[in-house]
């Protein structure tokens, strides 16, 4: 009997080391950007301008030489004093399920799937046999990301210049904890009506061509755990802390009979 234990207890243990080793996370299951070297002299893209969509709400501002010409056009402004994000949000124009904002004086206008460039070039023509010398400033008020999973600061995130890459969206959040999944990060985006998902590997550098690593408005970013982070989860069993177990019912076993 004490010979068949003692098989028993070195099979427990061969099987603990092999499961501890594989439950362990290797060098390249860690490091970000592993090739780096690739990006060494890469172009990078400078023009990248969000593209407006339903439900977004716009801050526009007209100026000139001029004020009085412009007023008609300006909505009423807030006082400096009672400006926040909440009373810019009510001053701003809302764009309609049919990508239009009604402007004052000249009505509806055509904004969905233009930037904001184009959209001030739009109104600067329109404003022109109004006011020659008139400066159209466009912004995107509600212009966030938000961040969820395995990040230190899961939370939804305005960001003000309205460009934000993946890496930067990341950073905002606090970076991956150690039982992120760096393998297998999820971005859901918005598009044309339908809900477009793509899976990002951010250990190697493919996805800095990818469309997803500039980040649009209203992007939700998701970190899957990694399997270590599912085990500590308690929904699947913890391999190494079972053997574990095991080993420890199967030595107090061997004292007893001894």
């Amino acid at each position: 009997m004490q010979h068949n234990l003692n098989q028993y207890m070195r099979r427990a243990f061969l099987v603990l080391l092999i499961g501890s080793l594989l439950s362990c996370a290797t060098k390249k299951e860690i490091i970000y950007f592993q090739d780096s070297e690739a990006l060494d002299q890469s172009e990078i893209q400078k023009a990248f301008e969000p593209l407006i969509e339903p439900n977004d709400i716009l801050h526009i501002s007209l100026s000139s030489f001029d004020e009085l010409l412009v007023a008609p056009f300006n909505k009423e402004r807030i006082a400096e004093n009672a400006v926040n994000s909440q009373s810019l949000s009510l001053q701003g124009y809302l764009v309609s399920s049919e990508g239009t904002i009604n402007f004052p004086v000249l009505g509806s206008i055509p904004v969905g799937g233009k930037s904001r460039s184009e959209i001030e070039q739009l109104l600067k023509s329109k404003l022109s046999e109004y006011v020659t010398d008139v400066v159209v400033d466009v912004r995107i008020l509600n212009f966030k990301v938000t961040v969820l999973g395995e990040v230190s600061k899961p939370g939804v995130y305005t960001i003000q210049n309205e460009r934000i890459t993946l890496p930067e969206a990341l950073g905002l959040a606090g970076d991956l904890t150690a039982d992120g999944d760096r393998n297998n990060i999820t971005v859901i985006r918005e598009e044309d009506g339908k809900r477009v998902v793509s899976k990002i590997d951010i250990t190697g550098t493919e996805f800095f061509g990818s469309p997803f690593f500039f980040l649009k408005q209203n992007d939700v970013i998701y970190v899957e755990p990694s399997l270590r982070g599912v085990k500590k989860s308690g929904f699947i069993p913890d391999i190494p802390a079972l053997l574990s177990l095991v080993t420890v019912v199967l030595s107090a076993v061997i004292i007893i009979t001894r």
